[in-house]
């Protein structure tokens, strides 16, 4: 008998029960209701809200975002059938709280860290607020300077773009071909962060475009470890593991593909160090090397957690930027006026003023951003600002995906496609031109916030800056679809647009105009 059935059967032998205290009880209040949150869905006697959860989990990201639309102070708690109750929140206090004020109160939670050791290990997204945690972000920040940011965007960025990228479009447009936006997208970051961050090209953008067995284990180990947090329990998904079967079976195979792949390119790179010992290019990857504290397995979580959060995060973005894009002809014409008065191969300066695209990819990523639920575990007993009681353990989380849908953030408009909401106008040397006016990180935490704010942020937006400006310079990107067609938004840790993006290309005759 499956791990599945027995679980099901445990369920059924409980549900009459159920039924009678469904019947005869009173039904519990959340915290963080009141009497007159009547579209908010209530838990049941024992199994909590399991039924909501279930019927919901194919749109759990727009279930959670009208739960936090209509709860008081953007904040309710779910209780699952097992496990401790869950605290969703929209509200920026509150975020502030778990992510700054109560940083050291608040951590991944047992749960976390154990669901997704076997593919991220030790790396920096799966350890808590300790001295590897320190050390991992300090190593890594010098990645991240203003010689390393010039370096990745005028080097491997282009290359990447010119070589790759622009060429394969333009076959594709000149065949008229159908081709799915984001595999390519996913192809052209995940070259870019190996090259950048490890010195090793994968040339996974090739017009052939390869089939690598390591990008498909990825996927799957990506995949697989998010499921275990959609079981019934915690415990089949490790009964599972203990007995080689289903699921994880198929997680350990991919696991293992994966840290054969990183291993094999920290072999490689500690062959580079020891022929070249004082070589001016010196990337993420031998500077932990170099640093001579920690063993092989260590240096390959790493290699696994920014490969990660290199390849999945950018693409995801770009690829609901060109679909929204898509949506309103009137933004990326005001993008092709921004990048016209530009050269070809705009440097490293005329990147960052690209205000409106940058602007643009903000208010794209308000709606679909890469990483739509993030959360953290109490390690005690707290109070949160709204006056939500969170007992030891018990996780509180905080969604981006609702957060950039709430009226009280963002006003009456916020269903609106506006970069204008991210800018002023200010007077110039020759007039008028647009300001970028940032919002603070807690009430949009599209890269975290608090002490574990994304390194790689500003290093994100060059790179995805200057695909835009390259793409739109030389094509129009057409969805392959019927009008009205709706694509899915999911998430396996980052988001992505189920069933991929399909477009035809079209060269632009006059490359500034729309038509």
């Amino acid at each position: 008998m499956s791990i599945q059935l027995l679980v099901t059967s445990f369920f059924l032998c409980f549900l009459p029960l159920i039924l009678i205290f469904f019947l005869f009880s009173k039904t519990t209040k959340a915290k963080g209701t009141s009497p007159t949150s009547n579209n908010l869905p209530k838990p049941y006697p024992i199994i909590g809200h399991n039924f909501h959860i279930l019927s919901n989990r194919n749109r759990r990201f727009d279930w959670i975002t009208s739960i936090l639309q209509n709860a008081p102070s953007a904040t309710y708690t779910i209780y699952p059938l097992q496990g401790p109750a869950q605290i969703w929140t929209a509200n920026p206090a509150i975020v502030q709280h778990i992510l700054k004020t109560k940083f050291h109160n608040y951590t991944n939670g047992i749960h976390f860290r154990t669901s997704l050791f076997d593919i991220l290990g030790n790396g920096i997204f799966n350890v808590d607020n300790g001295d590897s945690w320190k050390f991992q972000r300090q190593i890594s920040s010098h990645e991240f300077n203003t010689n390393s940011l010039r370096k990745f965007v005028e080097i491997a960025v282009e290359t990447e773009l010119s070589e790759r990228l622009i060429p394969f479009l333009s076959a594709a447009a000149a065949n008229k071909a159908v081709i799915d936006f984001q595999d390519i997208l996913q192809r052209f970051a995940f070259d870019n962060i190996c090259k950048i961050a490890f010195g090793y090209d994968p040339a996974y953008l090739l017009p052939s475009l390869p089939q690598a067995e390591f990008a498909r284990a990825f996927d799957d180990a990506i995949r697989l470890s998010e499921d275990r947090f959609q079981e019934l329990s915690i415990l089949v998904w490790k009964a599972k593991r203990l007995l080689n079967i289903g699921s994880e079976k198929r997680l350990k195979v991919a696991v293992s593909q994966v840290h054969e792949f990183a291993k094999n390119i920290i072999r490689d790179k500690k062959q580079e160090l020891q022929e070249k010992p004082s070589s001016e290019s010196i990337d993420l990857l031998s500077r932990f090397l170099i640093s001579g504290q920690y063993d092989e397995n260590f240096v390959r979580d790493i290699v696994i957690s920014f490969t990660l959060a290199g390849r999945d995060t950018t693409s995801a973005a770009l690829t609901w930027f060109f679909w929204l894009l898509c949506k309103n002809p009137e933004v990326e014409r005001e993008i092709l006026n921004e990048i016209k008065g530009k050269s070809d191969t705009p440097g490293f300066e005329d990147i960052k003023e690209m205000v409106f695209t940058h602007a643009s990819l903000c208010e794209s990523m308000r709606f679909y951003p890469p990483v739509p639920v993030d959360g953290r575990s109490a390690e005690n007993d707290d109070v949160l600002p709204d006056g939500t009681v969170v007992r030891k353990e018990e996780a509180v989380q905080y969604s981006p995906y609702a957060m950039g849908r709430m009226e009280s953030i963002w006003g009456k408009d916020w269903a609106e496609f506006k970069p204008e909401r991210w800018l002023k106008k200010e007077e110039g040397g020759h007039g008028e031109k647009w300001s970028f006016v940032r919002r603070d990180p807690y009430t949009y935490p599209v890269f975290h916030a608090g002490p574990r704010i994304c390194l790689g942020k500003e290093m994100a937006f060059l790179q995805m800056k200057r695909v835009v400006g390259g793409v739109l310079r030389r094509f129009k990107v057409v969805p392959a679809t019927e009008d009205g067609f709706q694509p899915l938004f999911i998430a396996d840790m980052t988001a992505k647009m189920e069933g991929g993006f399909l477009i035809t290309v079209q060269e632009r005759n006059d490359r500034y105009l729309i038509d």
